[in-house]
């Protein structure tokens, strides 16, 4: 009885944990510096595009935008295209010097800020304009839609 009881509360706290990591997209602790070097690398051996997500875990729309890059076929197009690194700016207290090397200004207009870099190391789309700070409003087909026309763009 007693072996059941820990099993299922082992379960619960497990489940428990894997919301709050969802929950959560942006590592807080995160090197942002070492993240993208590694997902650049990553991108250049799969020739892939990398796709910096800028934004921060009480961002609705950051999380929106988390979700649906993992269903459907937004995530099919990120998955074939692109290795995607998210870094966290806290409440824009945090790695904004990194994504200030990217564009200047580029979390003027909010989070997420996203910018597509080339596997060369090339920028080849930022957005500057708050293009994804409504993506709670934009939906999955919205956001689909975007993400492919930034990659068309970017041939």
């Amino acid at each position: 009885q007693m072996k059941k009881l820990f099993l299922f509360l082992a379960m619960m706290l497990s489940a428990t944990f894997a919301v709050a990591d969802a929950s959560r997209p942006y590592d807080e602790s995160a090197n942002a510096r070492e993240q993208i070097q590694s997902a650049l690398k990553s991108a250049r051996a799969g020739n892939k595009m990398m796709l910096v997500v800028f934004g921060a875990n009480w961002c609705g729309d950051c999380k929106v935008l988390d979700m649906e890059m993992h269903q459907g076929a937004l995530q099919k197009l990120v998955d074939e295209r692109l290795v995607v690194v998210k870094v966290d700016v806290g409440r824009f207290n945090r790695n904004t010097d990194v994504a200030e090397q990217y564009s200047a200004g580029l979390l003027k207009k909010g989070v997420p800020s996203v910018v597509l870099v080339k596997a060369d190391g090339t920028v080849s789309y930022q957005t500057t304009g708050g293009e994804l700070a409504d993506a709670r409003k934009m939906g999955r087909d919205g956001l689909t839609q975007f993400f492919a026309a930034m990659l068309e763009r970017a041939k």
